[in-house]
């Protein structure tokens, strides 16, 4: 038996690609995450009233999903729903993130597979007509970096969601600066994605394919006009049709953890079927934003791919599309931002809740039991899981596409990379 070894790079964490071959054959090809966190672990007997803040450290790109979900599970066990305004912050400070993580996704991570020539490592290294895609691509994603600043308090490891609501407004000056930055970014964002996707088009006709088309079934905590703020989970099928909507608690009954082999990360499937989360499944979920510039990509997207779209690669474009709407989106948001009481009362007690967002990767459920105001169990449903298994298909898709009898084309490293990076899988949650 032939093994292949593939690193992966330009993914947050740490993981490898493992493929396996048999008298020719591609036999099996799998995801591996090489690291252990122990997360789940280590809070135990930790004060409840603590996590919020702990358990950002799962990740520093991820850590304003984890900050929200951990304030939101402990509500539910406290019984308490936290003022409008309060809502309002968090959901722009789960914009700031999409936009943040969108733009490096798009810009940084994928951007660099994209030429037609060997061995360019990221967009520094762009030669020709495209020597400036660099610096717009750092000026969007600043644009997210700030939104998170502005709603979050600091831009790694927010802190101004807490139990109840938020610790204080937005300052004024900084909402009317953030306004006109986001104006000046918006259309930069576009005219990048409109490169973007001439390029994406090209790389397209050089392979002569988008990877696997297998039509699947799609996991997404959104609903229309939504800030990825997250209140039920939706399945959508293979053809498009709603088939469950249900609360995060409720995930035992319709979501599976299985063991992924040589791994420290599990991997998630619906009633026994693969599924996919992160961008496509939203996008797949709801065929329209609401937002102008967003729509007018989507009806594009549609008239050539349909709907639902199944193609891997059309993650990319999927998360350019996001990218303009939260962009979008917050500038809608920003330009009333309502007052009022910011922190409802509570008393803390024990009992056992969830907490849901719709993280860039995907729904993230934080699931917490509270015993003597002490941490008693803690388990975390990480988006990247949900993607595990339609990962290791797409896989098994590009090596038998490039490995055949005894020869294996040198196009199969670049290929596993894509297919990986248009998932933007987060390592480091998934091990947390």
């Amino acid at each position: 038996m032939t093994v292949l070894t593939f690193p992966l790079s330009r993914i947050e964490g740490h993981a490898q690609i493992i493929i396996r071959l048999s008298g020719g054959e591609v036999t099996r090809a799998t995801l591996q995450a090489t690291e252990l966190r122990g997360f789940e672990y280590f809070l135990n007997g930790a004060p409840a009233e603590q996590l919020p803040l702990i358990v950002a450290r799962i990740c520093g790109v991820c850590s304003t999903a984890h900050h929200v979900a951990a304030v939101k599970a402990l509500e539910t066990i406290y019984g308490i729903e936290p003022p409008p305004a309060a809502i309002y912050i968090r959901e722009l400070l789960m914009l700031g993130q999409l936009i943040q993580n969108q733009a490096t996704s798009l810009f940084l991570f994928t951007m660099p597979d994209f030429p037609d020539r060997q061995g360019v490592p990221s967009v520094f290294d762009f030669g020709g007509t495209d020597t400036d895609i660099a610096a717009r691509a750092l000026e969007v994603r600043r644009a997210g970096t700030d939104l998170i600043m502005l709603a979050g308090g600091q831009f790694i490891h927010p802190i101004r969601a807490v139990i109840g609501g938020v610790s204080s407004m937005m300052p004024t000056d900084g909402i009317a600066a953030l306004r006109e930055r986001l104006k000046a970014v918006l259309p930069l964002a576009c005219e990048l994605f409109e490169r973007y996707w001439r390029m994406f088009i090209g790389l397209r006709d050089r392979i002569g394919t988008l990877g696997d088309d297998t039509p699947s079934y799609y996991l997404a905590a959104v609903t229309e006009g939504h800030a990825y703020y997250g209140s039920k989970l939706r399945i959508l099928d293979p053809n498009g049709i709603e088939q469950a909507a249900f609360s995060p608690c409720d995930y035992g009954e319709y979501l599976t953890e299985v063991p992924v082999e040589n791994s420290y990360s599990n991997a998630t499937l619906f009633n026994g079927h693969i599924m996919r989360a992160n961008s496509l499944a939203r996008l797949n979920l709801l065929p329209q934003l609401g937002t102008p510039l967003a729509d007018s990509f989507m009806q594009r997207f549609h008239r050539e791919w349909g709907h639902p779209a199944h193609a891997i690669l059309l993650y990319d474009l999927a998360r350019g599309i996001e990218l303009v709407y939260c962009l979008e989106k917050a500038l809608e948001m920003l330009e009333h931002v309502p007052s009022g009481e910011l922190k409802v009362h509570y008393e803390p007690c024990d009992g056992e809740g969830c907490g849901l967002v719709e993280a860039p990767r995907g729904p993230l459920i934080h699931h917490y039991r509270i015993e003597n105001g002490l941490v008693k169990m803690v388990k975390f449903i990480i988006p990247t899981q949900h993607n595990i298994l339609a990962i290791e298909q797409a896989l098994m898709v590009a090596a038998r596409r490039y490995v055949h009898d005894d020869s294996i084309n040198l196009e199969l490293e670049r290929a596993v990379g894509r297919v990986v990076r248009a998932f933007d899988p987060c390592i480091s949650c998934a091990t947390h």
